[in-house]
């Protein structure tokens, strides 16, 4: 098989929608943009803390500002339950973290976002799951 060949067919056999992801990814873990967001603030803390002061990647930065954009869940308390509550439901990690962290409005817009929620919720389950985390992002 050529390497043209290889490629499309490790191509055709990743797909998100299909939670079908490479066996790199197998072991790891999806983040919530709230806990990356954590991450590079203790980051960016420490070297403020840091006699010699270096000077962080604009990348750093402009992550840290859409990590701050996007972060719905702002402490570490609130980042537990939500993840303590969406592990309850038998989801992938993947979807678990995609939830999270798009925050959709309703059951439609959840199943349009993350495809593979349409087989494994009722459209009430998956709303009443959605309101949790509403209610988790309100109730800071």
């Amino acid at each position: 098989m050529t390497a043209v060949r290889k490629q499309i067919a490790i191509e055709e056999e990743e797909d998100a929608a299909q939670l079908k992801f490479p066996t790199e990814f197998k072991a790891a873990d999806a983040l919530l943009i709230s806990e990356v967001h954590m991450l590079l603030k203790v980051r960016k803390e420490q070297n403020e803390a840091m006699e010699e002061d270096l000077d962080l990647s604009e990348v750093f930065n402009k992550t840290l500002e859409y990590t701050e954009k996007f972060s719905y869940y702002q402490n570490r308390e609130t980042i537990q339950a939500v993840r303590s509550m969406l592990q309850n439901k038998n989801l992938h990690k993947f979807e678990a973290a995609s939830i999270a962290n798009l925050c959709p409005d309703n059951h439609e817009e959840a199943k349009a976002l993350i495809p593979s929620l349409e087989e494994k919720f009722e459209d009430e389950e998956l709303n009443e799951m959605l309101e949790d985390l509403k209610t988790f992002k309100d109730f800071q």
